[in-house]
């Protein structure tokens, strides 16, 4: 197996305050748990190159991008500060580049796993994504990464289907919009309801999105998977599958009160790599999402990567 790593350092220097929960020590503690579970060695490191302006439009309104790129433009020239996009989400100086740098990382993972130089990739990105409505940043999220990944699989590549799986603690619903109406795309998720962001919820043939209780433990979701996510993905036969990967349904985690530990997580990862064998020669791209507790978060992403590198 050959999983590949992708960050790069402008993904530190977005900040929204020294209060805020999505912050630049998660990718640190991400990697530095790395190193000492001793598994870097086995994957290959890859610096994530910033995105096109053409690939982040297919997702997204030109007038939302240049929301982003203007508003940090003006602090730039002030040379310092935040710009609230919401009550949750700040610009700083280096937002723009950092958010080209998240969505780069999930094209060009895109791209070397379709050309089969890679199994499988994971980008330890942020800012986040899945909360970006095509129209709007929110929610610690700028750009759709995911999103923009399978709109750059299925539009350059010409993949027929795809699948996206979202496990982070709250509803993607800025992906789920993204692709509400287009039937190329499955979309399975679990997040805890009623909670952030509080959407309308969508059920249909390719958004198979389950809404679960504060407090739900991992054998719950190990039998919704089973259930609910495992037949609509062989049904769907993705030929490429894109994962939200969100840690903040661990129990440690305070943002939200659900009960899963690392061994759900590693669960989870290789039933998605059981679909992707049979269905899409392996090909996966997992991005970052949420998780906040760092031990949590760090113990939890070497558990996936470890599944995904199939180094258990």
């Amino acid at each position: 197996m050959t999983t590949a790593f992708y960050s790069h350092p402008d993904c530190k220097r977005h900040e929204m305050g020294p209060w805020h929960p999505e912050c630049p020590a998660r990718l640190q503690a991400i990697e530095d748990q790395i190193i000492a579970s001793r598994i870097k060695d086995f994957l290959d490191y890859r610096e994530a190159p910033a995105a096109d302006l053409a690939a982040i439009e297919r997702v997204h309104t030109r007038e939302a991008i240049e929301r982003v790129r203007m508003n940090v433009e003006s602090l730039q020239g002030i040379g310092s500060g935040y710009y609230p996009i919401d009550a949750d989400t700040m610009l700083n100086t280096h937002s723009w580049t950092a958010a080209l740098r998240a969505a780069g990382a999930a094209i060009a993972a895109t791209d070397a796993v379709i050309a089969g130089e890679l199994d499988n990739a994971f980008c330890s990105i942020r800012p986040p994504g899945h909360h970006a409505r095509p129209t709007e940043a929110m929610g610690f999220c700028l750009f759709g990464n995911v999103a923009i990944a399978a709109k750059h699989a299925l539009e350059v590549h010409g993949l027929k289907r795809v699948a996206i799986v979202d496990f982070d603690v709250h509803h993607g619903n800025g992906t789920e919009e993204a692709f509400l109406d287009d039937p190329r795309v499955l979309m399975v998720s679990f997040f805890q309801h009623p909670f952030y962001p509080y959407t309308a919820l969508h059920e249909s043939d390719h958004m198979v999105n389950v809404p679960v209780p504060a407090y739900t433990k991992g054998d719950t979701v190990r039998r919704l998977v089973a259930d609910k996510w495992l037949p609509a993905l062989n049904a769907h036969k993705p030929e490429m599958i894109f994962i939200s990967a969100g840690f903040d349904a661990h129990r440690e985690d305070d943002i939200g009160q659900m009960g899963l530990v690392e061994a759900d997580y590693a669960w989870i990862t290789k039933e998605i790599m059981s679909v992707a064998r049979e269905h899409a020669n392996g090909r996966i791209v997992s991005c970052l999402e949420g998780g906040y507790n760092l031990s949590a978060l760090a113990r939890s992403v070497v558990a996936h990567i470890k599944a995904l590198a199939d180094l258990d």
